[in-house]
């Protein structure tokens, strides 16, 4: 080590001898606890990013703040507060020592590796041990992988196992001796352990779990928690060695009670021969879940042979879910000859008109880009469309067909026209989608354009923080036109603190009640957690802004996605707020804040369909459900937010 935990320890205490008493507010009923000043200013100093200004509050005297202070670097995530974190790991309390792991874990850099190692062979604590674990894995070396993979837990350290080995297999390590461990994880008795290791097979990229297939193959069959069981589905995609994945994952469409678990089945699909699975491909468009049906309707449409272009027909024309049926249209326009695609393309157009939701027409936009006839019509909805999910389809349409292998040459000139006029609209949406077509490579336009200014003069027109997402779009395709090393992001500006007033009117355990068009949802919001976002949220739903929204984004088995105030995932509010990482998990039902980077939060947030441990510390949780999932299951894009409130 080349620092001493010992005299970084002494200089934190005699720092913190500087640092004035706790500002209680003595007489008051509490109803959280930033009724103490001292953690709003921990909290404010969080939300600022003031790293010297924190520092002092690891060597107080009382434990809360300690803890506090060290759960603020989760959030902070300043790599030069390593040296002062791990010296907490030898504080002596457990509750300190693990929200240092957790903080060291969050700042992910291999500096802090010897020090998590140390701590974890001398803790006594199980919880503490348990952060420190997956904390390590986070921070992982490759001989520190290793050394987790090889190490033999006991029962109730195995969990904490599993989820430092998921933690490591997201570093670019060498994952494929730690897959006899994630085997023998697999048949724990503890499901916290089967989870971790099901989505370390499932979810480390490049692993190729077929040395452990048979093991898959159990789980997936015989495993208790639907949870462990989807996992593994996206593990079945990954293998090499096929075998037998078809028939395993055919079981699950017939006979899996959960949704999820049938809709996860479908996506191995796309690593088998179609013969193999076009059966159950075929039977599970009639799945008594529309999400079910709409995954196997986008299988067919990626697989399905010409030969099935007549039924896929058929099967739209019957199918009542507006969004599988868009889908099976556009397979059938995808696999019907050239000479017959006309017709075809005629009767989407038809159906386009004759649909009033702007999410169907959305989707039959997208059905009508498989052939690139239909472009002409495809522009003239995207430039003239009365809702913004239809011009942004119709946009990200247009740059499919151009992406198309079989795009004739002819009509290039006529896109690149296209892509212009786009970005010089002004609508943030088709600035940002046809920007990120000009510099896709596979395109070809990097000399499309010799007067480059438009794109200069529509990223001079944006307004910061609210048009990150389309700045950051034309800033990249600004260096790849100029050959330039990509610019540095922005740091967005801090316009919006956090609301003490607002917060210190919520109780612990406030609810909030979400109407909508399918019933209604409740979260609890967790407001000692993530108090601006819980802050943000509220004076947003007290303004109404919520009411009347559409559910835009809803991915299934992934998340259900609202609060867009243009309703189609590109809109924003005129301010950003702080990401808020706590040491919280995405189980089933958490609500986290939608942002494109740390630090660009608004208004948008979604509601997890299941575990979804890749968006942990990434993205802030600041709700979860306690009422109402079998809703949030049945959710659709378009559905209303009739009205947001407090439940009182």
């Amino acid at each position: 080590m080349n620092y001493s935990f010992k005299i970084i320890a002494a200089m934190l205490l005699l720092a913190a001898a500087a640092c004035t008493p706790p500002a209680q507010q003595s007489g008051s009923t509490a109803v959280n606890k930033f009724s103490d000043a001292t953690l709003r200013r921990i909290y404010t100093l969080q939300d600022e990013r003031k790293t010297q200004d924190l520092l002092p509050f690891l060597g107080r005297p009382e434990t809360m703040y300690r803890r506090e202070a060290a759960l603020a670097f989760g959030s902070v995530q300043d790599s030069t507060a390593i040296p002062a974190l791990s010296a907490l790991l030898q504080d002596q309390e457990a509750e300190v020592r693990k929200a240092s792991a957790y903080a060291l874990g969050q700042i992910g850099k291999t500096a802090a590796e010897t020090a998590l190692m140390e701590a974890y062979q001398r803790e006594q604590n199980i919880s503490a041990r348990a952060e420190i674990l997956e904390a390590w894995g986070k921070c992982a070396t490759q001989n520190g992988f290793d050394m987790i993979a090889r190490y033999t837990a006991q029962a109730n350290m195995e969990g904490a196992q599993a989820w430092a080995l998921y933690r490591a297999g997201q570093r670019k390590l060498n994952h494929a001796p730690a897959l006899t461990k994630a085997a023998a994880l697999l048949t724990s008795t503890q499901e916290d352990a089967r989870l971790g290791a099901a989505h370390f097979v499932g979810r480390t990229a490049k692993l190729d779990p077929s040395a452990i297939k048979e093991q898959l193959f159990t789980t997936v069959q015989q495993d208790k928690s639907a949870n462990v069981r989807m996992a593994v589905m996206l593990a079945l995609g990954k293998m090499k060695d096929t075998v037998g994945v078809a028939r395993v994952v055919s079981q699950a469409l017939q006979k899996d009670a959960d949704y999820r678990v049938r809709l996860s089945a479908v996506r191995p699909m796309n690593q088998l021969a179609y013969a193999a699975v076009q059966a159950a491909a075929w039977n599970a468009l009639l799945d008594a879940h529309p999400h079910v049906a709409l995954s196997a309707a986008e299988y067919l449409a990626a697989k399905a042979p010409a030969a099935e272009a007549s039924r896929l027909q058929e099967a739209a024309a019957k199918q009542k879910d507006w969004r599988v049926r868009a889908t099976l249209f556009g397979a059938a326009l995808a696999a019907t000859p050239v000479p017959q695609k006309s017709a075809v393309g005629q009767q989407i157009q038809q159906r386009f008109k004759a649909a009033s939701n702007p999410y169907e027409k959305a989707a039959l936009l997208t059905a009508l880009s498989k052939d690139q006839s239909q472009y002409p019509f495809i522009e003239q909805q995207t430039f003239n469309a009365p809702h913004p999910a239809v011009s942004t389809s119709g946009i990200e349409a247009l740059v499919a067909i151009r992406g198309q292998k079989s795009f004739e040459a002819s009509a290039g000139p006529a896109f690149n026209q296209l892509f212009q006029r786009a970005i010089q609209s002004g609508d943030v949406a088709l600035v940002g989608i046809a920007a990120g077509a000009i510099r896709n490579p596979e395109l070809g336009l990097k000399n499309a354009y010799a007067d480059r200014s438009f794109l200069t003069h529509a990223r001079d027109k944006l307004t910061l923080p609210r048009d990150i997402e389309t700045y950051l779009e034309l800033q990249k395709t600004l260096d790849f036109l100029e050959d330039k090393t990509s610019a540095p992001t922005p740091a967005t500006p801090f316009t919006h603190p956090i609301n003490w007033a607002t917060v210190n009117k919520l109780a612990k355990n406030q609810k909030a009640r979400l109407k909508t068009s399918k019933g209604d949802i409740i979260f609890e919001l967790l407001v000692e957690d993530a108090p601006g976002s819980v802050a943000n949220f509220v004076e947003l739903l007290e303004k109404g802004f919520y009411n009347g929204k559409n559910f835009h984004r809803v991915v299934p088995n992934f998340v259900a996605q609202g609060g867009c105030p243009r309703g189609d995932g590109w809109g924003s509010t005129d301010y950003a707020i702080r990401s808020e990482f706590a040491d919280l998990n995405y189980l089933e039902g958490y609500v986290g804040m939608a942002s494109a980077g740390k630090d660009t939060e608004s208004c948008q947030w979604f509601i997890t369909h299941s575990p979804t441990p890749h968006l942990d510390g990434k993205y802030t949780i600041f709700a979860k459900v306690v009422k109402g999932m079998d809703v949030v299951h049945q959710l659709n894009i378009g559905d209303r937010i009739e009205k947001v409130e407090l439940v009182r």
